[in-house]
């Protein structure tokens, strides 16, 4: 049995702390039992590795989301990381082509696919296991987990079964049914629909021959060089609407779809996160503030107020859905990302006659480095402010420390370790200044040095 765990998605639900980098999944407000914060990523890992089934678990992602995962679950995890957005049938056949062409697995092994994001206790692990013998003993094409429903939501997407033929651990699947009014909800329950919670079992061997039939690669290496010939669609409606035979295995137990602030701050650590006040008069209210000023709350109750440097939200509850709708025509680049060695923000941009600047605080975590990297584009120069570590550019290592000024000019090879936790200012201008002029040389701080001290670096103390 192979998981993959999907994670994309640009979280738009969850403006402004979400972005195109930071999907909701990445957001740091669930309670550990320690009670210290952690993302929805963080958990589910958590569950798995509780389970025992972190070993046979790969995630599927895109390469924007690849330092968050590093730096939320550790290095260690395998990535599948798609060249390209294409939705989740694409990113699954890739999976699938990577378990099949490098690691050899066998085409009657059982793949399993799970959202990155569900809020379900333990149990939810445990039952999903059952999908591996479900699908054996079934000769489904597909088997699927179920949610019994607790209220009939409009909310979620229901799978309705057929009246006859159902054993007492699964049942083959009638029909489904895409987000229905709740008195349609209520008619369906009726009939033991349950909540589709994205979860689904198949054969190896049955996608792999999915993929032979439309004259795609089933080398890995080959799917991704030719990513762009794969269809921008849904597993859902390119397998699951055309699959003969499907079984669902029913849970009964907790299972929440945290992608809305009204359902998200109902698992919340704590009623406030960052600078502020919530007055004694405002009641089930919500403020999550990651920026260096304070918010003030004053009698506003069922509202959730959510502060980043991609903006700011007001909004009541159960009208925050909307948010999605609403922040389309926004067309920034984030202006928070966490990376492997810390985490970035953009403090202010402009935009002259011939030239932009972009101005940046930057966190390097103690022990961590910047990949070492230069820029065709754009000038920079860095004023420490905090803390102290290791500079190498233009073939010299020396210390920096708060207070000093780096100049670094376009083409100028650099990195910088932190001995300390580093806080610097980033000022950066240019003809152009955009996130794709970067080119990486080198990750691992100890390849670094040995590059260059074969090319007889000069060490300044």
């Amino acid at each position: 049995m192979k998981i993959v765990l999907l994670s994309g998605g640009s979280g738009k639900r969850l403006w402004p702390l979400s972005n195109d980098t930071r999907s909701k999944q990445f957001l740091k407000v669930l309670k550990t039992d320690e009670g210290a914060h952690q993302s929805m990523i963080q958990r589910v890992w958590g569950q798995l590795k509780a389970v025992g089934l972190e070993e046979t678990t790969v995630i599927a992602t895109s390469k924007t989301q690849t330092e968050m995962i590093y730096n939320q679950i550790g290095t260690d995890v395998p990535l599948i990381i798609e060249p390209e957005r294409r939705d989740t049938f694409p990113a699954i056949a890739l999976a699938s082509t990577f378990f099949l062409s490098e690691h050899d697995v066998d085409l009657d092994e059982t793949i399993i696919v799970l959202p990155v994001d569900p809020y379900v206790h333990q149990s939810f692990f445990e039952r999903m296991k059952a999908l591996d013998d479900v699908l054996k003993s079934s000769n489904a094409d597909l088997a699927l987990m179920g949610v019994k429903p607790t209220f009939p939501s409009s909310k979620y997407g229901y799978i309705v079964p057929m009246k006859e033929e159902n054993s007492s651990e699964y049942f083959k699947v009638e029909c489904f049914t895409e987000k229905p009014s709740e008195e349609k909800a209520a008619s369906l329950m009726k009939r033991n629909a349950l909540w589709n919670c994205g979860v689904f079992a198949f054969k190896l061997r049955y996608l792999i021959n999915i993929i032979k039939e439309q004259g795609w690669p089933t080398s890995y290496n080959h799917l991704s060089q030719n990513y762009q010939l794969l269809p921008k669609i849904s597993f859902d409606y390119e397998v699951v609407e055309k699959a003969q035979h499907i079984v669902t295995l029913p849970y009964e137990g907790c299972w929440k779809d945290l992608g809305t602030w009204n359902t998200l701050t109902e698992e919340m650590a704590t009623g406030q996160i960052g600078k502020g006040v919530i007055c004694n008069d405002s009641e089930n209210t919500h403020l999550v503030n990651e920026l260096e000023i304070p918010v003030t709350v004053v009698g506003l109750s069922d509202i959730v107020v959510a502060a980043s440097p991609d903006g700011i939200l007001v909004a009541d509850k159960a009208s925050s859905p909307k948010v999605k709708e609403l922040i389309g025509e926004f067309n920034h680049f984030p202006m928070y990302e966490e990376r492997m060695w810390g985490w970035s923000k953009v403090l202010d941009y402009a935009k002259y006659a011939n030239e932009e600047m972009v101005t940046n605080k930057v966190c390097i975590k103690t022990g961590k480095n910047s990949n070492y990297h230069y820029h065709k584009l754009r000038n920079e120069v860095w004023t420490i402010v905090r803390g102290e570590g290791e500079l190498i550019l233009d073939g010299k290592i020396r210390r920096v420390k708060s207070g000093d000024i780096i100049h670094i000019p376009v083409g100028r090879k650099h990195a910088i370790r932190a001995i300390s936790e580093l806080e610097f200012i980033e000022v950066q201008t240019g003809r152009e200044v955009i996130v794709d002029d970067f080119v990486r040389l080198y990750t691992e701080w100890d390849s670094i040095i040995q590059h260059y001290y074969q090319s007889e670096v000069q060490v300044i103390i």
